[in-house]
């Protein structure tokens, strides 16, 4: 019997990214410069077209749990 992976759910949805994005006080711009891609891959995410994956949705968590982000979208900040 083979391991057979199921295909990784993002953890990362555009109200989301966009959250964080505001909780790091970042423009989309900003945002894409640290985490070394460009702005319109944010843009993207933010409109739903793709979802971080890989080593973007990690890099994401990585930037979220240094900046104390916590996520839920019934809190406006």
């Amino acid at each position: 019997m083979k391991n057979e992976k199921k295909p990784a759910q993002s953890r990362w949805d555009k109200e989301k990214v966009r959250a964080l994005r505001d909780h790091l006080n970042l423009t989309q711009a900003e945002l894409a410069q640290q985490l070394g891609t460009r702005q319109q891959t944010i843009s993207e995410w933010e409109q739903g077209m793709y979802k971080p994956r890989g080593a973007s949705s990690t890099l994401l968590s990585m930037v979220a749990e240094r900046a104390n982000f916590q996520y839920d979208p019934n809190v406006k900040e």
